[in-house]
């Protein structure tokens, strides 16, 4: 599968104020993983992300991190968000093996054309057409 620019995803993981330190040892995990950027920043609780949607999405790296004993901040605010990222990354990755249609194909539309009664067109004979 070919790589593009919108494969490529920049998330932020937030984390709880306690335990401490989370920030720093979530990024040392993941940075283990092939295909993820991490970097900490402790202060502000979270890691900031760059990885490839082909090898990776947000919800595995989040049960991932949950599963080996961290926690993440549960406001209302970081829920949304984590649910607006999971959910277009889920569309983004349906969409890739959606086939492509060349529908704008002009022998699509000339088809169309030559059986559609358009115009001009008229169904009365010739000859009847001279008289009326």
């Amino acid at each position: 599968m070919k790589t593009n620019a919108n494969d490529i995803k920049h998330r932020d993981i937030v984390f709880t104020a306690l335990p401490l330190d989370q920030a720093s040892q979530a990024m040392r995990l993941l940075n283990r993983l092939e295909g993820i950027q991490c970097q900490a920043h402790p202060e502000q609780h979270k890691v900031s992300l760059q990885y490839n949607l082909n090898q990776h999405r947000l919800v595995d790296l989040e049960e991932r991190l949950q599963a080996a004993g961290f926690h993440l901040d549960n406001s209302i605010l970081q829920k949304i968000l984590r649910a607006l990222a999971h959910y277009s990354e889920e569309v983004h990755h349906d969409n890739q093996h959606i086939p492509e249609h060349n529908v704008k194909s002009r022998d699509v539309y000339a088809k169309v054309w030559e059986n559609h009664p358009h115009g001009d067109h008229d169904d009365t004979p010739e000859e009847l057409r001279r008289y009326l």
